[in-house]
């Protein structure tokens, strides 16, 4: 179960669900007892910054940029438009056209943005960058109308591809992390949002020196004041 209601508002929980028995990348728990006159359990967890649904910081890319426990917490927040681009060839480029006409309408400053297409396959997995990944892609010129538009977090659905190549994700990185703005990556449930305007959250640990942290996110559809 991923929707909920909480009153009059619906709660959709958009992060992918990890199991260290199935997980490729490292994740894995041990579990002990501290073996005092009542069960006492804690977890030893080891785990990659980028495992999952996970927020990358600044710090990702260069040693003089903030680490998740130097950004505010209202980083980790706000209001979240969803953008799917459905005219796009396959594999090209998510433009500063394409954005004027599926972005700019729904655009405030501080906006979370989340991206996605028609075109999804798993992110991070066998099936990238094979015949079958047919993603949108992303580029220094994608990067520059997010900044220019003020965009607070990218996120990305699984019609989009973050790993396509190094000549494009090193400056879509370095053009928006250089600006604080943060990535969310690997987003799941995106089809059962009701609404593409919405109250989002995703706090990460405030852990100094930490890159990147997996993230519980969330979707808030019908509070006020985050709805258009």
């Amino acid at each position: 179960m991923s929707s909920y209601m909480l009153g009059n508002l619906r709660v959709v929980d958009l992060t992918k669900l990890l199991d260290p028995k199935t997980e490729t990348r490292r994740c894995h728990l041990y579990r002990f007892n501290t073996g005092g006159p009542i069960p006492d359990f804690h977890t030893i967890m080891d785990l990659t910054s980028h495992l999952g649904t996970h927020c990358e910081c600044p710090y990702h890319h260069s040693d003089d940029w903030p680490s998740v426990a130097e950004l505010p917490l209202d980083r980790f927040m706000g209001r979240a438009i969803y953008v799917e681009i459905p005219d796009a060839e396959p594999r090209g480029y998510i433009t500063p056209a394409m954005l004027d006409k599926y972005c700019l309408p729904k655009m405030k400053d501080d906006t979370i943005v989340i991206i996605d297409s028609p075109y999804r396959i798993p992110p991070f997995t066998e099936k990238t960058n094979t015949p079958e990944d047919k993603r949108l892609r992303v580029n220094e010129e994608t990067a520059i109308w997010f900044r220019d538009h003020k965009a607070k977090c990218i996120g990305f659905g699984d019609g989009v591809s973050i790993e396509s190549s190094n000549d494009d994700v090193k400056p879509f990185h370095d053009v928006l992390l250089a600006e604080n703005i943060t990535f969310l990556e690997v987003l799941k449930n995106l089809d059962e949002l009701e609404s593409d305007v919405f109250f989002m959250s995703y706090a990460p640990l405030p852990i100094l020196g930490l890159d990147s942290c997996p993230v519980r996110a969330y979707a808030i559809e019908g509070l006020p004041g985050f709805t258009e």
